[in-house]
């Protein structure tokens, strides 16, 4: 038999009851998304070194397996006709396409493949690589040639598209002929830089479980106790309501909309409902709806086909397939195009999606939450949100209170934020002393969560000792005066006056000159008040 005689109908057996078998040996059907996001979490788990050792050497193994198969399955015309196959069965298996029929790794020109499902899943998880990326290729050639020959002959890569080439290049040698070319690439093979990688992992394993434990008793000693679910700090009753409902909503594969102010926390909330939901093992991507334009919004959440668009080399998935098994954050949903408002609606309706430049629909499996600072039902009002997606998106609608409605949690989340601050600056945890803590509280907190850590982390930084003191605060913040509240009983102007101008005394640290002009009075009416509450104070005391 030759190898241009092989078909996919010669190779491929599927039962409904017995499975599926390739070239007569049970197979698994394997997702390129997934197989991309595996890559990824190698990457970040064993770095660069230690993910292409572990895909080279799994890669090997399939091939070695795959020419023992090829061989008691086909009575092959020579040993070159058993060679040349191996190439067709990578394009066979959807991992390549090669350009010609001739070209083979071993020649001197070496094989030129188009479509490498590497390449395009590596650009999708991790950008642009450095240095070639085909690790699995590489390996699943080596392993089969090698198979074939009886003999060890090592596939490299010098060229590939998931590194700015026009296509991926392979050649194949002997440990001989590669001579000194093979030295850096040879211990991916054999296993010396897995077991480098895995040690570094396990010291930096050791190392962070250090630090979170480090970390958690600063933060109890700091706080009083740890972070609640999600890392979310919720003393006041509005925030647990929140924190309780979204892990009632994680249970379920509801959709979720958050609803609140630029830095309450939304994202966080979002986090929680992923990690408290059954997609938890499965990636969270998040999304800025309001930092792409339509065009690329679309591209990026639905992929995109080869030549779609100028610029469009290679077909990519988007997000909605990237985080199958997951979670995609729709952060600041409300500034979504209506045009692509009702792509959205659709693929959430039907759960498959169409890429750019493609006719046909693919299954997606994730759990969407949104979020946006907008009042969604006035937009819908006003005609520039629909009305249809709103209800498809609020299944379950939670409202992040602002920070200057959760005045209970304003000093536990300040202690936290100077905990990380200073273990980031390589300082000891700061104390907050009480007239910085009164000032806290005093501050509207516009900003909410986020202006608060950036105040924490700006104090730690200009602290020059043990305690934060006032003048390490933000202006606004060191100047706020306290906001009026309708908290218990009703109180009497003239204690709201009292304590409005002996507040706007401190502020000016004791200046009468200063605090009479700030309040439009007179200094001799500001003197007669000043006497008034220190006799009322007098005769409390007594």
């Amino acid at each position: 038999m030759r190898a241009e005689d092989l078909r996919i109908d010669m190779l491929l057996e599927v039962d409904a009851r017995e499975g599926v078998r390739f070239a007569g040996e049970r197979a698994v059907i394997l997702d390129a998304v997934a197989l991309g996001m595996l890559r990824k979490q190698l990457v970040e788990m064993l770095g660069l070194g230690g993910a292409r050792a572990v895909l080279t050497r799994f890669g090997f193994a399939h091939g070695w397996r795959m020419a023992e198969a090829m061989r008691a399955g086909f009575q092959w015309s020579s040993e070159a006709e058993w060679m040349a196959a191996g190439g067709l069965i990578h394009t066979l298996q959807g991992l390549i396409r090669i350009r010609s029929e001739d070209n083979n790794p071993l020649t001197r020109q070496g094989a030129t493949v188009e479509d490498s499902y590497e390449a395009e899943q590596h650009l999708l998880h991790l950008g642009r690589a450095e240095a070639p990326s085909c690790w699995t290729q590489c390996g699943f050639a080596s392993g089969y040639l090698s198979r074939v020959a009886g003999r060890p002959l090592y596939i490299l890569e010098d060229r590939c598209v998931a590194r700015g080439d026009a296509a991926c290049h392979f050649a194949g040698r002997t440990l001989e002929e590669w001579g000194s070319q093979l030295e850096e690439h040879l211990p991916y093979f054999q296993g010396e830089v897995l077991d480098a990688s895995l040690h570094q992992v396990a010291n930096a394993l050791k190392r962070t479980e250090r630090k979170l434990r480090e970390r958690t008793r600063a933060l109890e000693r700091a706080v009083g106790e740890p972070e609640g679910p999600g890392g979310l700090v919720a003393r006041g009753p509005g925030m647990r309501r929140v924190v309780d409902l979204a892990r009632r909503a994680a249970r379920s594969e509801a959709t979720v909309l958050l609803i609140g102010e630029s830095g309450t926390g939304k994202e966080r909330v979002a986090r929680l409902v992923h990690e408290e939901s059954a997609r938890a093992a499965g990636p969270l991507v998040a999304i800025n709806c309001a930092a792409l334009a339509e065009s690329l919004l679309e591209a990026e959440l639905f992929g995109h086909a080869r030549g779609a668009f100028t610029g469009a080399t290679h077909a990519r998935a988007g997000l909605l397939e990237g985080a199958a098994g997951g979670t995609l954050f729709l952060d600041e949903i409300g500034e979504m195009p209506l045009g692509m408002q009702a792509k959205l609606l659709r693929a959430l309706q039907e759960r498959e999606i169409r890429r750019v430049g493609e006719n046909h629909h693919r299954r997606i499996d994730v759990r969407v939450v949104a979020a946006t600072n907008r009042p969604l039902a006035e937009e819908v009002a006003a005609g520039r949100f629909r009305k249809d997606l709103y209800y498809r998106l609020r299944v379950v609608e939670l409202t992040v209170p602002p920070l200057r409605e959760r005045r209970e949690d304003i000093l536990p989340l300040a202690q936290v934020f100077l905990v990380d601050a200073a273990r980031r600056m390589g300082r000891e945890v700061p104390v907050l002393g009480a007239d910085v803590a009164d000032q806290l509280q005093r501050h509207a907190w516009p900003g909410n969560v986020r202006e608060l850590r950036n105040a924490m982390e700006r104090a730690v930084a200009l602290s020059r000792g043990p305690r934060i003191e006032l003048e390490d605060l933000p202006e606004d913040v060191r100047t706020a005066l306290p906001a009026p509240a309708l908290t218990g009983a009703v109180r009497t102007l003239e204690e709201l006056e009292r304590e409005y101008i002996l507040a706007v005394l401190a502020r000016n640290g004791g200046s009468r000159t200063r605090t009479s002009r700030e309040l439009g009075i007179g200094a001799t009416t500001l003197y007669r008040k000043l006497k008034r509450y220190e006799r009322g104070t007098r005769r409390r005391k007594r």
